[in-house]
């Protein structure tokens, strides 16, 4: 690459309606503006390789609950679904084909759909099946539909497999249920806690066996909720629970010699990482599991990944909130020497303080545009290295799904989103081992949310990737600058409201324009 004064820059005069420069380590919440319109200025961005923030593990997304359906549908159909969630390439035009994410979330169910309407879980989508029946015996073809799922990513070039458990398997619960029927109690009693963690180990086999490689399992989900409505499967787990069960699957994984990360503890909104909140014993999670003095400490047994996974429900709105909750999480990730944060599952619930209904099917591009921004503030202020969609193909008429899917068990339609697409700009381009880098306003330091921008780099050749995020109603021209170097050549994909990362390309010395409602990835070479 040639180290030079840049001779030509991207033109791209940014008038905006709002601005975001949200690229530091942390910011202060002085900095966040949540107003909608702002007067309009100019704005110049330049990237810095030579500032570098974490590394970027992987873009997920799960195939709870209608996996075990829809790798059962016809050939082509599911085969097309795989192909817009996991697929890299491109088509003739050099349109992306699919978002192509990097790491899978297999559910591994507790055994409610075996037991059917006496699972007490009442809608039939949301019961969750197993290897192991009930009759404590491994049927290895008891999954199918779902291993279809994670043979067709790894076909695919997804090369991480996560398996997650949202309630031990009903052979091992309190009550025979995958939900409890006592709030104030989990529904694992501690003398079961070896053969909960026994079975998620023979699984891992079990998968292996069928030739695919579990990198991370997942044995607890939202630790903090009641889990007692019969909703879903789920149990309430406090902190020396969940060091009981993860102490058990780590002396499993070492005696099987299995390599599989144990992944934890997946709260259920991301304050309960780094305070007590309204959730004593089953919170300040952070500390509990990772720091030295705790007499929850467990980061030092082999098989605990050096993250900790937390959810970014309830935490999104308004902006300035949502900034400064992400501020507090990062500060208390950065005490502990050498850990990570994943957010490992999202989806647009409640009403968000009026900004965004969960209710209500929705394949355009606001939802689209919101989702980008709680992306964009995982990523550039809590330092997430990993960031997970909550359900890949979904069924409810609500904003849960990036793939939408009559609720046929056998066949039907399928319905792109826009936040399929939303979430590709950041996971079709931002790869694992990508790292964070500095983009800043030369005309502002603020964090306005209606802009929105960050900036990754390869760090095994030239390539540098920055997305924009343009909610305002207004088209944007920028000018982009890769400080110290020259830019040529710039390919770029854009998100709208009729656009589904559609290919285009720029010469240096042309200008360019940002849609209004529009998301847009660009990928710089050199």
């Amino acid at each position: 690459m040639k180290k030079t004064i840049i001779k030509r820059s991207i033109l791209l005069f940014l008038i905006v309606t709002s601005l975001s420069a949200c690229n530091s380590k942390s910011e202060t919440p002085e900095d966040v503006n949540d107003e909608e319109s702002e007067e309009l200025q100019a704005l110049s961005l330049e990237i810095n390789q030579q500032r570098v923030y974490q590394i970027m593990d992987n873009f997920g997304a799960s195939d709870a609950w209608s996996g075990q359906f829809v790798g059962n549908w016809p050939s082509d159909k599911k085969q097309k679904i795989a192909d817009l969630l996991f697929s890299q390439e491109l088509d003739p035009d050099g349109n992306p084909e699919g978002i192509g994410i990097s790491l899978w979330r297999l559910n591994i169910g507790a055994g409610s759909a075996e037991q059917g309407a006496e699972s007490g879980i009442r809608d039939e989508w949301r019961r969750a099946p197993s290897f192991l029946k009930l009759n404590n015996e491994y049927d290895w073809n008891g999954m199918e539909s779902q291993v279809w799922l994670a043979n067709a990513a790894k076909a695919h070039g997804v090369d991480q497999l996560l398996i997650f458990s949202n309630s031990p398997h009903v052979n091992f619960t309190r009550n025979g249920k995958a939900f409890t029927n006592d709030a104030n109690h989990s529904n694992l009693a501690a003398d079961k806690y070896d053969e909960f963690a026994e079975y998620l180990a023979i699984i891992t086999e079990g998968l292996q066996n069928k030739g695919l490689e579990v990198d991370y399992i997942s044995p607890v989900n939202e630790p903090q909720w009641d889990w007692a409505d019969g909703g879903q499967e789920g149990t309430p787990l406090w902190n020396n629970e969940i060091v009981g069960i993860v102490k058990a699957l780590n002396k499993e994984l070492e005696d099987r010699n299995l390599s599989a990360s144990i992944d934890i503890p997946e709260a259920g909104q991301i304050n309960y990482l780094y305070e007590e909140g309204n959730r004593p014993g089953r919170s300040n999670q952070i500390q509990a599991f990772f720091n030295e003095s705790s007499e929850n400490y467990i980061a030092d047994l082999a098989h605990v990944s050096p993250t900790v996974s937390g959810h970014s429900y309830f935490t999104t709105s308004p902006f300035s909130s949502m900034i400064e909750q992400r501020e507090r999480l990062s500060n208390a990730v950065d005490n502990i020497p050498d850990l990570k944060y994943w957010m490992s599952e999202y989806c647009i619930l409640g009403d968000n303080n009026g900004e965004i209904e969960g209710n209500g099917r929705d394949l355009g591009i606001d939802p689209a545009l919101y989702l980008a921004r709680v992306i964009h503030s995982d990523l550039t202020v809590a330092n997430a290295s990993a960031w997970h969609w909550w359900l890949a193909v979904s069924p409810y008429d609500y904003k849960d799904g990036l793939i939408y899917i009559d609720k046929n068990k056998e066949a039907g339609e399928f319905y792109e989103s826009k936040m399929l697409w939303a979430l590709g700009n950041y996971s079709r381009f931002i790869r694992p081992g990508y790292q964070r880098i500095d983009i800043t306003n030369s005309g502002s330091s603020d964090i306005r949310k209606n802009f929105l921008f960050s900036a990754y780099k390869n760090p095994e050749n030239d390539e540098v990737i920055v997305v924009l995020v343009n909610s305002g109603n207004e088209d944007v021209p920028v000018q982009l600058q890769l400080k110290g170097e020259e830019l040529n050549i710039v390919d770029y994909y854009v998100t709208s409201s009729n656009e589904n990362l559609k290919y285009k390309k720029l010469n240096s010395s042309e200008n360019f324009m940002a849609q209004k409602k529009s998301i847009t990835t660009f990928v710089l070479n050199n």
